[in-house]
Parts: C-alpha cells; sequence; structure tokens
C-alpha cells in the first residue's frame, strides 16, 4: 500500500501543478450553475422547468462537473505513457492494479472539492441547508470513479492529443445529453430515453436528487446502476493498463 500512496502522492503533484485545470474544472460548473439559476429567476413561476429548481438543477451540476475528471485522469496518464517515466514505472515492482489505483486516489478529493463548492454556491441561490447535502456529496463518489476510470482507460489507449477530444468533448457532451440535468429525457422518449436509461448518468443526477430531498429509500434504485458502471470500467481499465504493460 505504502508504493501505491507513493505513486499517489507523485500524481498529486502532477495535478496541483496546473492549477489552471483545477480551477476550470470547480468554476466552469459553478458558472453553469449561476447562469441557469438566473434564467429560472427569469421566467414566471410555475412556468419553468423543474430541471431548473435549484433542489434539481444543483444535484445535476455536480454531477456534470465531475466529467471534467475523466480530461484530467486521462490526460495524466496518457502523457505518462508518451514519456520515458512509463518505462520506469513498468520497472516498479507496482501491479497494474496499483498503478490505476495511484491514478484514481488523487481525483476523488478533487471530486469530493467540486461537489462541495457547488452546493456551497447554491446555498446562496436558495438551496436550504440541511445534512441532507453531505449524503448527496458521497452518493457523487461512484458516478466520480466512473468518470475517472473512463479516462484512464482511454489514457491507457489512446494518446494525449486524442484523449482531449475523446474525454474533454465528446463524453462532457455526452454525460450533459443523457443526464436529465438540462431536460427531461422521457420528453424525448424512444432511442434517447432509452440511451439515457441504459448509461449511468441519468441515474447519478437521480440519486443526488435524491439525496437532497431526503427521499433516501429512492436513493439505490438508481445508484446501484452507477457503482456496477463504477466496478466495471474500473477493472476494464485495470485490464486495459496489464495488457499494456505486457508489451513494453
Amino acid at each position: 500500500m505504502s508504493r501505491t500512496m507513493t505513486f499517489a502522492s507523485r500524481n498529486t503533484k502532477e495535478i496541483t501543478r496546473d492549477p489552471l485545470t483545477l480551477i476550470f474544472g470547480i468554476a466552469f460548473p459553478i458558472v453553469l450553475l449561476l447562469l441557469l439559476s438566473a434564467i429560472n429567476k427569469a421566467i414566471p413561476e410555475g412556468q419553468g422547468p423543474t430541471n431548473f429548481l435549484i433542489g434539481n438543477l444543483a444535484p445535476g451540476i455536480t454531477v456534470f462537473g465531475l466529467s471534467f475528471l475523466s480530461l484530467f485522469s486521462s490526460m495524466l496518464i496518457a502523457k505518462d505513457r508518451t514519456t520515458s517515466f512509463v518505462l520506469r514505472l513498468f520497472t516498479s515492482p507496482l501491479r497494474p492494479a496499483e498503478f490505476i489505483l495511484g491514478y484514481t486516489m488523487p481525483m476523488l478529493p478533487m471530486a469530493l472539492l467540486q461537489s462541495i463548492v457547488c452546493y456551497l454556491c447554491a446555498l446562496f441561490l436558495g438551496l436550504p441547508f440541511s445534512a441532507n447535502l453531505l449524503v448527496a456529496v458521497v452518493v457523487n463518489i461512484p458516478i466520480a470513479i466512473v468518470f475517472i476510470a473512463l479516462g484512464l482507460l482511454f489514457g491507457s489507449i489512446l494518446s494525449e492529443k486524442a484523449v482531449g477530444g475523446i474525454c474533454g468533448a465528446l463524453l462532457t457532451n455526452l454525460s450533459a445529453w443523457f443526464s436529465n440535468i438540462w431536460f427531461d429525457t422521457s420528453m424525448v422518449g424512444g432511442l434517447f430515453k432509452t440511451i439515457a436509461d441504459i448509461l449511468p448518468f441519468s441515474h447519478a443526477v437521480k440519486a443526488a436528487q435524491s439525496a437532497v430531498a431526503g427521499d433516501f429509500g429512492m436513493i439505490f434504485s438508481d445508484l446501484w446502476i452507477v457503482i456496477a458502471y463504477a466496478v466495471v470500467l474500473t477493472v476494464a481499465a485495470v485490464a486495459v493498463f496489464a495488457a499494456k504493460l505486457k508489451k513494453i
């Protein structure tokens, strides 16, 4: 475990070396929260979409903000793959699972920080303060692991330039479209709703919304799907990294 902690410490330094990345990951979701909240207040009461009510919007934005973790994790591992650093890593006694854990651990505090800052901002926009918000922050951990694992999976396969497009543009857009944040996917219906129900993003948003509302009985009806995705994608990331390791 100490070897993994040492590797995780190195990755933490790599991440914090570029503070603009951290600032963007936190600032952009807050800008969206402020903008959409302002739009909702400009709409006559009762006539706007329920998605933009602060109790629904804040949990949705926290989940969307976590999608940037895919970009951070993919860029980190892809950059390591293109330098001599990865050759030194492969001569170390670390196993593939320890590598992936070492890349994941520094991302989790970022995920918690992003969620906490978004909810603090939402308090000033009218979200009632309660202990439910702490539960909502914890509920976000599985979807954070989903995004991190996706980033590590793509970063193990693609180049540094390619992961910027896949994880930075495509994945963030997919998580936005199929998450029930901006609009209710049931209003679109058909194949679009089916895809949204299969993917973990809308389930993560619903679980977070249930936590904020204090409807704890409904959390796991959606959260178990997110947890399943987190486990499968993490195992896949380890398997792909192990395969790459054997080719070195």
